[in-house]
């Protein structure tokens, strides 16, 4: 492993981006893997024209879950929602940096899998009626 790629996924792993909770989320879900039992939860505020203004995620796991889901939530802010619910595993491999094994596919994939379950569910009710 690439030596820059490693410490790149310990720093993310060691001192998470937009780890923790917001005061009002607009949209949120929770999923694990239950085969090493990493969880992840993702929060977003979503401004009224759809664009993600905060997120913040939390949860627990190995470095490629956590370091992944700390990548992930850097790459979004700002970004429409329509087009997070729109993000490929592409995005998770190129932010990692590394080749990742099939075993640990399911771990770097996790918080990629939470945050567009919270963005589709939210653009499924989104604009609410009124």
């Amino acid at each position: 492993m690439d030596d820059f790629y490693r410490d790149y996924i310990l720093d993310h792993y060691r001192n998470p981006r937009n780890f923790g909770h917001l005061d009002a989320p607009t949209a949120s879900a929770e999923d694990l893997n239950p085969l090493c039992g990493d969880q992840i939860r993702m929060e977003l505020q979503i401004d009224d024209g759809g664009i993600v203004r905060a997120v913040r995620f939390s949860g627990n796991g190995c470095a490629i879950s956590l370091a992944s889901a700390s990548m992930l939530t850097e790459s979004i802010s700002g970004m429409p929602l329509e087009d997070v619910a729109k993000l490929s595993k592409d995005v998770v491999l190129e932010n990692v940096g590394i080749g990742i094994s099939p075993t640990r596919m399911k771990c770097a994939m996790l918080g990629l899998r939470v945050l567009k379950s919270a963005a589709i569910g939210e653009l499924a009710g989104w604009p609410d009626e009124e």
